[in-house]
């Protein structure tokens, strides 16, 4: 998970630089480096692997500097390398770039620099940046005038840092849509940037913190914020407490909420390094140990789980038999040892699990091993039992989660499904080149996606204040995101104790229609996608029994606003990522209606975030 580390002052930058990075390490990392403005010109030192390895390259070779940038670098395009490594310099060598994102149109960005007579050096999407910065700075236009012309250009979602030798006084940051944060320090006379509080909470608590779409230039004596448009913005400075726990909250009231917006960094991480954006060929996931022989020997993968995990191996049963056409199915965990599954030496039992720490999930996973089954795990933290006892694993690259009810760590499971779905065709021979390379790059664009959900939370937020009162609720989906339906229930049962049940759509008329009424608000999940027409039905028999629907919808859908009495509104997404973007505004809905009761949003009474008891 990419660091950004910057500092503006009297004192030598590079120590500051260094000791921030350091205190970003938990996020994970490849590479890193640093770039110090050194006698009037940009000094760079970069390398592949763990900090300590730049900090053999910066004492063998010092230096030293009242200005500087850096960076922990996770790949997404390129291998982790010192070539690759940020900082990013310009061909002129007067502009350097820091980046946290994908640059999801960076293959047209980098044909047209080349054709325009730009080298490139590396291969990361976000060298195309500094270029692009390049291009547009002149005599006539200052930095930060290039930069808003640059950034324009960039699809996708980023936080980014940048600046130039002609101009020695100044930093400019900016973050477009939700890839991190981008928060600024002030000091006396001295100023930070950082991609999260604790890489620079002991130079100072008062920080302000850069919204979508905002760019800012900060010097010694202060910082100016303004739209990438030039409309000029007055910041709000917070005081942050000293008091750790508090601080990593930053500017969010709950960790939940922080841990919501923290997916569209959690879910550039999980793809990152694993992918081959540039040319679609495929899917790396070099901890599985999976090879052709064994891909081509699995019969069948059970995939086990509790609670929000389980939700995530529903989809992903869907995922592997739709892509790899391999048989799937989901067990439950705590009933998976209990019935003697019919698992054999070619079966894979696949456990999901955040902590990797679940008792009953280690139980299934027990079971598996006894039956002579290979054993994978998807776990988040690192050197868990789950981990530890696998034959392969898949790390969701998340972070901390320290909010009870799983967020994060739901879409991210969902996305290594995915790519393991891939994987697993691939080295089945049942993908087709086209296909895999569209598949490879729908992947692209989720980060993206996920950030203009985030976008939507005050429209989410003023439908929370209506059902704050509500007793019951019912969820309805189908297909691929029947599971969502599950997800959005349980969310709404954990934070807010209001009871709420999730239900495939086609069952409704099995009984549990009898429930609704006007008491009873039913949320429908009816994005456009190949059960569409089946869910817009449901709609409207659940408005024929005098039910209140709120319907996800996608954007542009004339039909569902006519018929639903709320709509939230989603983004146009691949029907296989499709529960990736649904599940977020029902997580929002969640965590509103909870706040807005006045509850613990982060700590639900009689729940823990990790079972580890039977």
């Amino acid at each position: 998970m990419c660091g950004i580390v910057g500092y503006i002052g009297a004192r030598n930058a590079t120590p500051i630089i260094l000791g921030g990075l350091k205190r970003l390490e938990y996020r994970g990392y490849d590479s890193a480096g640093l770039a110090v403005l050194q006698d009037g010109h940009i000094e760079l030192r970069r390398d592949a692997g763990k900090l300590a390895r730049l900090e053999l390259l910066v004492n063998h070779a010092p230096v030293h500097g009242n200005l500087g940038i850096g960076h922990t670098r996770w790949a997404t395009h390129g291998e982790p390398s010192a070539r690759n490594a940020h900082p990013h310099l310009g061909m002129t060598g007067d502009v350097v770039v820091v980046h946290n994102g994908i640059v999801e149109n960076f293959l047209e960005l980098r044909q047209e620099l080349s054709e325009e007579g730009v080298v490139f050096n590396s291969d990361t999407d976000t060298e195309v940046i500094v270029h692009l910065i390049e291009r547009y700075l002149s005599s006539s236009t200052s930095l930060v005038g290039a930069a808003c012309k640059a950034f324009k250009e960039l699809k996708g979602a980023h936080g980014i840092v940048a600046f130039s030798a002609r101009e020695p006084d100044k930093i400019v940051a900016a973050r477009i849509g939700n890839a991190g944060g981008v928060v600024i320090g002030m000091g006396e006379n001295e100023m930070f940037v950082a991609s999260d509080l604790p890489a620079i909470l002991e130079h100072t608590r008062r920080m302000i913190f850069l919204e979508s779409r905002q760019i800012a230039t900060i010097t010694t004596q202060g910082v100016q914020v303004q739209s990438l448009d030039g409309q000029s913005i007055v910041p709000e400075i917070h005081q942050v407490a000293w008091d750790p726990v508090a601080a990593e909250k930053g500017e969010y009231r709950h960790f939940m909420e922080k841990e919501i917006h923290e997916q569209v960094r959690s879910l550039t991480d999980t793809i990152a390094g694993r992918v081959d954006l540039e040319n679609g060929h495929g899917v790396r996931l070099p901890e599985l140990n999976l090879t052709p022989e064994l891909a081509r020997r699995i019969n069948k993968i059970f995939i086990t789980a509790c609670g929000t995990a389980s939700h995530a191996g529903m989809v992903g049963k869907i995922l592997i038999e739709s892509i790899a056409r391999l048989p799937a199915e989901l067990d439950i965990a705590s009933e998976f040892r209990y019935r003697d599954p019919l698992v054999d030496q070619d079966s894979v039992v696949l456990a999901i699990s955040q902590s990797g720490e679940t008792a009953d999930t280690l139980a299934a996973m027990e079971e598996g091993r006894k039956k002579g089954a290979t054993l994978w795990s998807i776990v988040n933290v690192i050197g868990s039992q789950a981990m530890r006892i696998a034959d392969g694993y898949i790390s969701m690259q998340s972070g901390p989660e320290i909010g009870v009810a799983s967020t994060k760590a739901y879409t991210a499971p969902l996305v290594d499904l995915y790519m393991l779905a891939i994987l697993l065709g691939d080295l089945r021979g049942v993908l087709d080149k086209t296909t895999r390379q569209q598949l490879v790059a729908d992947l692209r664009l989720i980060p993206d996606l996920v950030g203009r959900c985030l976008d939507r939370e005050a429209e989410i937020e003023k439908i929370a204040r209506r059902l704050i009162n509500t007793s019951h609720c019912l969820y309805l989906g189908r297909g691929i995101n029947m599971p969502t339906a599950y997800e959005g229930a349980l969310k709404l049962k954990e934070l807010s104790y209001i009871h709420a049940e999730g239900y495939p759509a086609g069952e409704m008329k099995h009984g549990p229609i009898a429930l609704i009424d006007r008491d009873m608000p039913v949320v429908v999940i009816a994005p456009r996608d190949p059960w569409y027409e089946k869910m817009v039905s449901q709609i409207k028999q659940a408005k024929a029994r005098g039910g209140t629907v709120i319907a996800l919808a996608t954007d542009g859908d004339e039909l569902t606003p006519t018929i639903a009495d709320d709509v939230l509104w989603l983004p146009e997404t691949p029907w296989r990522l499709s529960p990736v973007t649904s599940v977020i505004p029902l997580q929002l809905l969640a965590y509103h209606i909870a706040a807005l009761r006045g509850l613990d949003v982060d700590q639900p009474r009689n729940l823990a975030k990790s079972v580890t008891v039977e």
